[in-house]
């Protein structure tokens, strides 16, 4: 009886831990969820299906040493030979098929490419759609811009890039949130090119702090921060109005099933698959470098806005490529401790670095002023600083902390971002051409 009344015990103590260890990490994922706001634009490399199986492999042979090298406890080995050990359900609270989920026990049969190929295929998906967001944006400016709509101007608060970013924005509510789970199912390297590759080189944070600092430079100081405020709150806005109407179109599919109809159709989930996808793109990407290039080439000695944007899509690849591996910091806080959480580290570096080289390349636009200068800076500066700096991923974060919690963070973010690149670039641009008297257009 004592034997027994000691292993009931023993099971009791032991459920109760179990007990505990359930519930502590719910109080957690509150917790969790508020800090890792910063994950909701982009997590860089750390979203890559390879990383994530890897991961998932070394969780699930952790927990199985842990079950193999689990002891029975001493009463029950020594006194109570005729008491059966505990059921592995009770060493392991949760299944594995339940930790895995079904897609990952899928995902273990097929594990798709290896980690090398993986990232080289995810490259070439987000350079191929980084030089057509180039191209959407180029073509905004010009139909919003002075030559055809008149909406925007470099001279107003309306800048050239504002159509592009609120449009970027309204789309990263769509296939950024939304519709985001639904093209990984199909596609993880897809849906990576379409947030991180399309809409974020559709963006451009460092235009937009550079169009500011130029019209501070002229004295136009009450123009420049309306220009950051109305330009946050439309972006904000945008995006916004993107989830919402993406919600109600998600209402209409799911209510005539279509996703579900041809979802398996088209899913790229084998290694045969993504490898033909991988070269067909790799052709296309070369094509449009073989083709920018040699518009470049041939209108380079006219310079223009031509020749800045072929040398643009060329290089603009390059500020993709640089972003996208900045942003595994999302979520990482600082040090080990991971301070600061909340904060999107990558994209806020991506977004500064950008903006103070935008304006460094201006300055040295205006101290050389010759045409082949204007045109390869010009061509950086709208091609690798454009993809480098993105809004859409700003703007995704910002309204994910704005939905959290402390939806202060996102007020704070938008001001530490929007505040040391325009005081930096104050220094970098503004300065030397007070002091040096350069010669701009007012």
């Amino acid at each position: 009886m004592e034997v027994a009344g000691s292993a009931g015990s023993s099971l009791r103590r032991h459920s109760l831990s179990i007990s505990s260890r359930r519930s502590h990490p719910v109080q957690e994922d509150d917790e969790t969820r508020s800090d890792n706001v910063s994950e909701a634009g982009d997590t860089g490399d750390r979203a890559l299906p390879s990383r994530r199986y890897s991961a998932s492999s070394s969780f699930r042979l952790s927990f199985d040493r842990l079950s193999e090298n689990a002891s029975v406890p001493a009463p029950f080995s020594h006194s109570t030979p005729s008491v059966a050990p505990l059921p592995p359900d009770a060493l392991s609270p949760l299944p594995t098929s339940a930790i895995l989920g079904p897609e990952d026990s899928k995902q273990e049969s097929d594990k798709g490419l290896p980690e090398l190929l993986d990232y080289a295929s995810c490259l070439i998906h987000l350079a191929v759609f980084g030089i057509l967001g180039v191209l959407t944006r180029y073509l905004l400016q010009k139909l919003f811009g002075p030559g055809v709509a008149g909406v925007t101007s470099d001279h107003t608060i309306l800048y050239l890039d504002l159509p592009s970013n609120m449009v970027g924005s309204f789309l990263m509510g769509w296939f950024g949130v939304v519709f985001k789970g639904d093209i990984s199912r199909v596609s993880e390297h897809l849906a990576i090119a379409i947030s991180t590759g399309y809409l974020g080189s559709l963006t451009t944070f460092s235009g937009w702090n550079q169009k500011m600092l130029e019209l501070s430079v002229s004295g136009h100081w009450l123009f420049a921060a309306l220009g950051f405020f109305i330009g946050l709150f439309l972006v904000a806005f945008s995006i916004i109005f993107g989830i919402e109407t993406a919600k109600g179109f998600r209402w209409l599919l799911n209510k005539s099933s279509i996703t579900k109809r041809y979802e398996m159709k088209w899913k790229v989930n084998t290694c045969k698959r993504q490898l033909g996808v991988m070269a067909v793109l790799l052709a296309v990407l070369g094509s449009l470098w073989g083709v920018f290039g040699a518009l470049a080439k041939a209108k380079f000695k006219h310079g223009g806005s031509a020749a800045q944007l072929w040398f643009g899509c060329m290089v603009g690849p390059v500020g993709v490529w640089i972003r996208w591996f900045l942003a595994r910091l999302n979520g990482r806080g600082l040090g080990k401790s991971g301070l600061m959480k909340w904060l999107p580290f990558g994209t806020l570096i991506a977004n500064v670095s950008a903006a103070c080289v935008m304006a460094a390349l201006a300055t040295v636009k205006e101290a050389v002023n010759t045409r082949n200068c204007d045109t390869v800076v010009a061509g950086v500066q709208f091609g690798l600083m454009g993809c480098l700096s993105t809004v859409s991923t700003f703007a995704a974060e910002f309204n994910a902390m704005r939905e959290s919690k402390h939806p202060w963070r996102a007020y704070a973010y938008a001001t530490i971002t929007i505040c040391v690149s325009f005081s930096l670039g104050i220094l970098i641009y503004c300065v030397p051409v007070w002091t040096r008297g350069f010669d701009i257009d007012t």
